[in-house]
């Protein structure tokens, strides 16, 4: 039971982003832009995290 909800789950979000790229594909590159922008934010607050324990802490 729990496959065939997670295959319908999966379903669902493809068939949702396919419909938000043919029916508005600048709203959709907004979407892409937004999700690597907050990526790269979370890497680089990682990378200060670690830069910050490689120095002792200060």
């Amino acid at each position: 039971m729990a496959v065939n909800s997670k295959k319908i789950a999966v379903y669902v979000v493809v068939v949702f982003a396919l419909y938000v790229i043919i029916t508005d594909p600048a709203k959709a590159a907004d979407y892409v832009q937004i999700g690597f922008e907050g990526i790269s934010d979370a890497a680089q607050a990682i990378g200060d995290f670690m830069t910050w324990i490689a120095n002792g802490g200060e």
